[in-house]
């Protein structure tokens, strides 16, 4: 706990992905959607749309802008996204 740190509300931004904000994704190689929150590794629940910053899909979405093109390994392959909208 020494070295927490809390993130309120007005310290999110929508300029760019980090840690608390809300991300659309869409697939570019299915069209799908997907709306996720990226959180801290222990308040992460991935059923829930709650992605973990440290997860691959975490890692590559943190930084990205709106309309940047984000690629994920994964076990099944290269998985391919795009960032549709980023919110508080």
């Amino acid at each position: 706990m020494a070295h927490a740190v809390v993130i309120g509300e007005d310290d999110l931004t929508t300029d760019a992905v980090g840690i608390g904000s809300h991300v659309l994704v869409e697939t570019l190689n299915g069209g799908a959607q997907g709306s996720y929150q990226i959180v801290g590794s222990q308040e992460a629940d991935p059923m829930n749309g709650r992605i973990s910053e440290e997860s691959p899909f975490g890692r590559a979405l943190l930084g990205k802008k709106c309309g940047e093109e984000v690629l994920v390994s994964a076990p099944a392959g290269t998985l391919h996204y795009r960032v549709l909208e980023i919110q508080k």
